[in-house]
């Protein structure tokens, strides 16, 4: 694992919101630091209302962190393309998100704690 990513279990409970609904709640997230970039919190699958999203075509590549999986989030009114990532086989050291999905914190999305 690169040195300049670390990541640890996000204190507290955790939500992501779109389209006016909550589509998942934890207290099981992880939060990613690396380098100067804001933390981001990453969401146990599990913990995710999955019916809302559906996998895109898109797929990133990180030097650090591996191959990126994306998913749209279909709300009642629009998709949301590519609103969320995963990265299903992380490369080591960093299997805390294997299982885990994060989202773009945008006007259409929010991801918060409470």
């Amino acid at each position: 694992m690169s040195e300049h990513i670390k990541t640890r279990q996000a204190v507290g409970t955790w939500v992501v919101r779109a389209g006016g609904a909550v589509i998942g709640e934890t207290r099981n997230a992880v939060e990613l630091t690396e380098g100067d970039y804001a933390p981001v919190i990453y969401f146990p699958r599990g913990d995710i209302a999955m019916a809302f999203l559906e996998p895109s075509e898109t797929q990133t590549t990180c030097p650090h962190k591996g191959e990126a999986s994306y998913y749209a989030i279909q709300t009642k009114s629009t998709v949301i393309e590519d609103a969320a990532w995963s990265y299903e086989t992380p490369k080591a050291g960093l299997e805390a998100i294997a299982g885990h999905l994060a989202f773009y914190n945008t006007d259409k999305v929010t991801v918060e704690q409470l």
